[in-house]
């Protein structure tokens, strides 16, 4: 028999209180056409048969295919390490410490996160994360909202379009401009940030490396922020923070990112997580938790909830963010990611990879007809015009096992033949080598 929580008779009693004769009664206000009429759900089938289904559908997958895809998210080797810790029982099940005295272990760990990309990122303090790189943007920029009482974003084209889209979604009710810098040629037009800047505006929000991989430092943005009482927002990608100039260098206030590239498999899209970082003035306008460290009174080392702004925890009127959630489990992987790799092996992790798409853009650029889009500096990510359409490149190419990158294109209108090509330590110089030879061969 199929479980029914609730007798029919239950169900006249709950209607009634409600008001209404029916269930059908409770959805009257949404158009009959909108309603489904029927789920064409299949019959039951055997755990073998379901099993057998979605092997057949997963067989559908190329695993095996050589990608030099990242536009915001890549494929880095992850250490065994990480799955067998992060797989622990007591990691693996841990959920919300609300009795945070005895989750001592869940939180000395989020303790050790936050402290983690407080040294990377060079900020004074960090959150628990939050669910993923764009909503930390968008995040970063209601701390500012908040703290200067401003009612104007000014964002670089450079940005991550994805990002972008999703903190112009979320600030789609708020009553909140938002004023877009073109970039050019795929670089930042720092001036143009800096000029955009007024007494109006609530932050600047920049990345680094770019959407188009290429490096620059913002502390003159920055700068022009401060004196203009607004705030330096800064998106950056975790794994070149270990060789390049930090946000706390540059002078940011804000700094997120996408902590995908730490221990996270790519997975399909997630989970992932957003990393958090502030100036030490600005903590109480971080959302989510901050866990502190402190002594009992025999003088033992506890771990505590020192700030939770959280709508769960205050006055929703009050609450920093409706983030209900921190990716608890993911910033733990994050956390071993790093400890295992330490501060040099992460420093060999962004070289490697910088020195591969550099190897990867001396290659393709000696085909006729590509050529590099800019001459900035890059991290591993380098963005190269073709003679021909990208999109279509692309395809013809997947076909051929191997994915060359991202087709620039579909967010930004007049780059068709633009592709953003990435590397990491998952790469190799044979994979580049087989790579310039199918893209020869298809130009």
């Amino acid at each position: 028999m199929p479980f029914i929580p609730h007798t029919p008779q239950e169900l006249r009693e709950m209607l009634a209180v409600v008001g209404v004769r029916s269930l059908d009664d409770l959805f009257a206000d949404i158009p009959p056409d909108m309603r489904p009429k029927h789920f064409n759900l299949p019959k039951g089938q055997s755990e073998a048969a379901v099993c057998a289904m979605f092997e057949k559908l997963a067989a559908k997958n190329r695993p095996g295919m050589t990608s030099f895809l990242g536009a915001g998210f890549y494929a880095h080797h992850i250490p065994k390490a990480v799955d067998a810790l992060a797989g622990r029982s007591e990691f693996y099940t841990a959920y919300t410490p609300y009795q945070s005295e005895c989750s001592q272990g869940t939180l000395q760990a989020v303790f050790e996160f936050q402290t983690a990309v407080s040294r990377l990122l060079e900020m004074d303090c960090a959150n628990a994360s939050v669910y993923d790189g764009g909503t930390a943007l968008f995040e970063g920029a209601m701390m500012a909202v908040r703290a200067t009482r401003r009612r104007a974003l000014v964002v670089d084209e450079a940005v991550n379009p994805v990002w972008r889209a999703m903190l112009a979604t979320y600030c789609a009710g708020l009553q909140l401009t938002i004023k877009t810098i073109p970039q050019k040629n795929g670089m930042s037009r720092s001036e143009a940030l800096s000029a955009a800047v007024n007494e109006d505006c609530a932050a600047v929000i920049v990345q680094n490396p770019n959407f188009f991989g290429v490096v620059a430092d913002y502390a003159g943005v920055f700068a022009a922020a401060r004196e203009n009482g607004a705030f330096g927002i800064i998106s950056v990608y975790p794994v070149m923070q270990a060789v390049l100039k930090t946000p706390g260098e540059m002078g940011a206030d804000v700094a997120v990112a996408e902590g995908q590239s730490l221990g996270q498999p790519l997975s399909f899209g997630g989970p992932w997580l957003g990393l958090m970082s502030c100036r030490k003035e600005h903590t109480r306008q971080l959302p989510g938790r901050i866990v502190g460290r402190t002594t009992d009174d025999d003088s033992n080392t506890g771990y505590v909830l020192t700030l939770q702004a959280r709508e769960q925890h205050i006055r929703r009127a009050k609450a920093t963010s409706n983030i209900c959630s921190n990716q608890a489990l993911c910033a733990l992987r994050a956390l071993i990611h790093l400890s295992l790799l330490g501060p040099d092996g992460l420093v060999r992790q962004a070289e490697h990879g910088m020195a591969l798409a550099r190897f990867a853009a001396g290659r393709l650029t000696a085909l006729r007809g590509v050529e590099l889009l800019n001459d900035a500096p890059f991290g591993n990510e380098v963005a190269m015009r073709l003679p021909k359409d990208a999109e279509g490149l692309v395809a013809g190419l997947m076909d051929r096992g191997c994915v060359p990158g991202y087709p620039v294109g579909r967010h930004y209108p007049g780059m068709e033949n633009v592709l953003l090509l990435a590397c990491t330590e998952a790469n190799s110089r044979n994979q580049i080598e087989l790579l310039a030879e199918e893209l020869g061969d298809m130009l």
